[in-house]
């Protein structure tokens, strides 16, 4: 209810942010020209604000999108407004593991650090449909694409944050959908099955998922004494590209509701505040809404489940190596 609460009203929280922050302001007077970050989907949307803020914060930023075209552009966006903005683009295609594979080994040869890592990218209410290594699209695409990448720079965080003694952070763009999901809340059985198929439950399956990885890898890290931080955040509600498949169900769902609508910015913003704010130096395996820590679903807190959802996405990217 206090979430709702500050929603509507825009009321900041603890942190001194809340749901009409913009991202530019909760970063401002940050100097991250140290830094060197990834962003998934930072071609449009609030991937792209995101990457602007960042680059405005003068950190190296490396956009990875599937549409190179779009990330030509979004680059040009960034420059238009930032000429000395230190942007790059690469080509990624979250569900093709044989493309993630490949994003890593080019992002690797450039030699470069990496501090932070934000999984942003997504698809959403997609009809059912298997991606071309045969797995649901929203599954494959906004947790097991991201699962493998986190995975495969992983090490290259650690060499970073060790050299340089600067923490590294890994974001993942969860949702509060994920608390609209199947009754077993991954169908770690079935991801696949066509039957019993929800486009709405999927998604939410799929940001549940965000937030089980992002809180074991911050166990596993931990546990290693790595100087890595994971956490995972819900952007707000906010009209972008990815609502393609809903647009009518969305248009009319804002008649209704928009009074907790964001616009870009402010959907940018609890991105931004997680991956450069000072305050939240430590800060790991934590849920962000509005800019400020948020308790999320019991699924979603379940230690247990989120262990499975370990081993059943490296075995499920290891079958697909295999075939």
């Amino acid at each position: 209810m206090v979430g709702i609460f500050s929603l509507v009203t825009g009321m900041a929280g603890p942190s001194g942010f809340g749901s009409s922050t913009t991202a530019e302001q909760v970063t401002q007077g940050i100097d991250a020209s140290n830094l060197t970050a990834i962003i998934t989907g930072g071609a449009s949307g609030i991937g792209l604000e995101t990457a602007r803020v960042l680059a405005l914060r003068k950190v190296h930023v490396i956009i990875a999108a599937r549409n190179m075209e779009s990330a030509k552009e979004a680059k040009q966006i960034i420059l238009q407004d930032n000429e000395s903005a230190r942007v790059d683009i690469m080509k990624l295609d979250l569900c093709s593991v044989k493309s993630v594979r490949s994003f890593v080994e080019n992002f690797l040869a450039l030699d470069l650090p990496l501090n932070i890592l934000i999984n942003n990218a997504g698809v959403m209410f997609c009809p059912f449909q298997l991606t071309q290594d045969g797995i649901e699209m929203q599954f494959a695409t906004n947790h097991l694409g991201h699962f493998l990448l986190t995975n495969l720079l992983l090490e290259k965080m650690k060499q970073t944050a060790k050299a340089t003694g600067i923490e590294g952070r890994i974001i993942n763009l969860s949702s509060i959908a994920h608390t609209y999901t199947y009754e077993e809340g991954i169908r770690l059985d079935n991801i696949n099955d066509q039957i019993g198929y929800s486009d709405k439950k999927a998604y939410g399956q799929s940001k549940l998922a965000n937030i089980l990885h992002a809180n074991e890898l911050s166990r596993r890290l931990k546990e290693e004494g790595v100087n890595i931080t994971a956490n995972s955040v819900h952007p707000g509600v906010i009209m972008t590209p990815l609502m393609r498949h809903s647009s009518l169900l969305m248009n009319f769902l804002k008649m209704f509701t928009f009074y907790i609508w964001k616009n870009v910015p402010q959907g940018a913003a609890t991105t931004c505040y997680v991956a450069l704010h000072p305050s939240l130096k430590g800060v790991t395996g934590k849920y962000f809404l509005d800019c400020n820590e948020f308790q999320p679903s019991a699924f979603a807190s379940n230690g247990l489940l989120g262990r499975k959802l370990w081993d059943f996405s490296n075995k499920l990217i290891n079958s697909i190596s295999k075939s």
